[in-house]
């Protein structure tokens, strides 16, 4: 965000929320209206939307909060993940699930979408987390009524009003951005399928379809492949070798030491760093060296989440050795291949279905044993054509990294701003004039 929007201040004032907001408990019952509809704000719907469902009576059960005026509405269950939403025109026959706090301002020149905001800031989320109750971390509920009793920002309507832009901004910057990821992701799948299944000819283009070129295709253990592609056990490319768990007692270096550990963890949804990767100590390292992964092998989770493949990378210039966890298996390279293309195949439906099929248990915790990746099926182009298939498929994974990176740096701008600006260290001056991703 541009300097000129902000200047260093004192925090806000304070006073109780109590003396800003009263909990609304005014109750409807739904179903004794079946055929009428209403706008429901439960949790399923704001997890599944963001929003309220527009359901009919019958459907809802039990009594709702009814909602006639503006109000804030904040999750009290598992307050560790907000969810807030701001209701400033209630409709007719609006409710909430009695799992909602609805907070209704008592003067109206309350800003409610900077006080949705300021709800759903990291410091109330921790404090609601702190007086929740309940047996397990998923399933605690927060005190409503406790929360009328803590000291809150007092921030003058100009103010809320500005601070509500800056995040409003910020906020369709971050919607706008996890929509082209989610398109550019939609797009890659289908790009993979194709690229996957049909390969590249020596034009450099995608085969037709088998259906419309099946004279280009033979059937294999895989169904249908190319013909120039072979079909070939996974042992006879990579060889199986099992990562390993770390001694009992060990403890991970306070600082970088250039020995890392690899957990399932680190790489289950995205793609990791190494620097990001916790340290060992040398002595640790050296007693597990015969697990390390090296750069260029490839790693399949084997525990738990089962099949997630991806390539291991050290980038930097400082040499970085790792283990790798018992909860994966490294896939080191028996002779020259591209490592990217067969990530790519082994995470695709055509290997991924055979994880599925070939999955056991060990105390209720879904498993794969060694020998069964060993017997995996892959489809098995030439070198060159491998080559063709991973530039396309890394070229799809760079625009999702770098919009992935976007995000972070959009969601990490607004978590400074919020904890700055709801605080009042950083006020906002007239100079509002956008965000600056």
């Amino acid at each position: 965000m541009s300097d000129l929007l902000k200047t260093k201040a004192v925090a806000w004032p304070a006073k109780p929320l109590g003396e800003l907001f009263r909990i609304n408990g005014d109750q409807v019952v739904p179903m004794a209206s079946p055929s009428v509809e209403f706008v429901h704000y439960s949790i399923p719907a704001w997890d599944a939307t963001g929003g309220p469902a527009i359901e009919l009576g019958a459907q809802i059960e039990s009594n709702k909060t009814a909602i006639a005026r503006p109000s804030v509405l904040v999750s009290k269950l598992n307050p560790r993940k907000p969810r807030v939403a701001a209701v400033p025109t209630p409709m007719e026959r609006t409710c909430c699930s009695t799992e909602f706090i609805c907070y209704q301002p008592k003067q109206p020149n309350e800003d409610l979408n900077f006080w949705a905001d300021y709800f759903a800031s990291a410091d109330f989320s921790a404090r609601l987390a702190r007086v929740a109750g309940g047996s397990t971390n998923s399933h605690t509920r927060a005190a409503p009524k406790e929360t009328l009793k803590w000291f809150v920002p007092e921030v003058p309507s100009a103010q809320q009003q500005k601070i509500a832009q800056i995040f409003d901004t910020l906020d369709t910057a971050i919607h706008e951005t996890e929509a082209i990821i989610a398109k550019l992701k939609a797009v890659k799948q289908g790009l993979l399928h194709d690229l996957l299944t049909r390969g590249i000819d020596a034009n450099g283009e995608l085969r037709p379809p088998q259906t419309e070129a099946p004279h280009l295709y033979k059937e294999s253990s895989l169904g249908w492949i190319p013909k120039e592609w072979d079909c070939v056990h996974l042992f006879e490319k990579l060889e199986v070798l099992g990562g390993k768990r770390l001694p009992a007692g060990h403890s991970y270096a306070a600082h970088p030491t250039g020995f890392k550990y690899l957990r399932v963890t680190d790489f289950y949804e995205r793609a990791y760093q190494v620097d990001e990767l916790e340290n060992l100590h040398e002595r640790t390292f050296k007693a597990l060296e015969r697990y390390e992964i090296k750069p260029g092998h490839l790693y399949i989770s084997i525990a738990g989440s089962l099949g997630h493949v991806g390539v291991h990378r050290v980038n930097g210039a400082e040499p970085v050795r790792t283990v790798l966890t018992e909860n994966a298996t490294r896939l080191v390279p028996i002779s020259e291949l591209n490592s990217d293309f067969v990530a790519a195949y082994m995470n695709s439906e055509m290997v991924q279905n055979q994880v599925t099929s070939e999955k056991g248990t060990g105390g209720g915790v879904p498993k794969l044993a060694l020998f069964r990746i060993e017997q995996f099926w892959l489809a098995w182009p030439s070198d060159t054509e491998q080559n063709l298939i991973a530039k396309h498929v890394l070229s799809a994974n760079e625009r999702i990294s770098d919009e992935m990176q976007l995000l972070r740096k959009l969601r990490l701008q607004k978590s400074g701003l919020m904890d700055d600006l709801l605080t009042g260290r950083v006020r906002v001056t007239p100079l509002l004039e956008g965000i600056a991703p």
